[in-house]
């Protein structure tokens, strides 16, 4: 018995003293952890400054173009995904979330419209779409119609059967339409190089605008500004396939400095 009371103690003993021992430690590195956590695992921290625009005309061109150009890329990449003959269903889809969107147009390998939705558009077609490309490249094409009624923007691809070509799927809208989704549609102009200025309304040269050599600008810049009938003009470009389009407003401080801002 009293064997067992004296291993008892000691063990109450061996006990107190690892209960001291583990609540010290548990000190230590608590008081090291809260003393270095923040090297270790920083806080997060959002830097909002960072996507600030420190020169006027680069903020006022991407504030009017950006709601334009959204719907605008989203409209590709939707065209872009359908690389087989569509539906009746598919088009409806496509005119619902594009509201923008005048016409779909299927054609069969001769180029003849075998589909169209809807089936007696506003616009007619004012001459033959020509879509000039290579096939098996399979990328998006853009063709512009100039009629009385103002033009006509169409983007098309090529659709097969197996690995047969079979025609073509267009998709046509005025960019005008376009233009009303920005918050300031007659501060905003796109500029078709060789074809047309297009706006809402914009007081604009326009053609000292496409007098601009913007083949050899592009060649070198995907924005920047220029001047044309006395006014400067900050622009940034945006591609569909092969087929340049240029979005520009006039500028707000012509002396601002032009460090490319090219982020998108």
């Amino acid at each position: 018995m009293k064997y067992t009371c004296l291993l008892l103690l000691v063990s109450l003993a061996l006990s107190s003293v690892g209960c001291s021992t583990w609540g010290s430690t548990t000190k230590y590195v608590k008081k090291s952890w809260d003393s270095t956590k923040d090297y270790i695992d920083p806080p997060p921290q959002i830097d909002t400054d960072s996507y600030q625009f420190s020169n006027p005309n680069q903020e006022k061109l991407a504030r009017l173009f950006t709601p334009v150009d959204g719907p605008l890329t989203s409209l590709g990449r939707f065209v872009d995904d359908m690389d087989t003959m569509p539906d009746a269903d598919w088009m409806d889809l496509l005119l619902a979330r594009f509201p923008w969107a005048h016409r779909v147009l299927v054609t069969d390998v001769e180029g003849t419209i075998i589909m169209m939705q809807p089936e007696t558009p506003v616009k007619k077609i004012e001459s033959p779409l020509v879509f000039e490309g290579v096939w098996r490249d399979i990328q998006l094409l853009t063709v512009v119609d100039y009629s009385d009624l103002g033009p006509e923007l169409y983007i098309g691809r090529p659709y097969f059967k197996d690995i047969e070509f079979r025609g073509l799927i267009g998709v046509g809208f005025d960019p005008r339409t376009l233009l009303g989704l920005s918050p300031e549609p007659e501060q905003l102009i796109i500029i078709h190089p060789g074809g047309g200025v297009w706006s809402r309304g914009a007081d604009v040269d326009e053609a000292a605008l496409l007098a601009l050599p913007w083949e050899s600008l592009l060649h070198d810049h995907v924005d920047g500004q220029v001047e044309a009938g006395g006014r400067f003009y900050t622009w940034i470009v945006r591609y569909i396939g092969d087929s340049s389009y240029i979005y520009a407003t006039e500028s707000v401080d012509p002396k601002a400095g032009n460090k490319s801002w090219w982020f998108f």
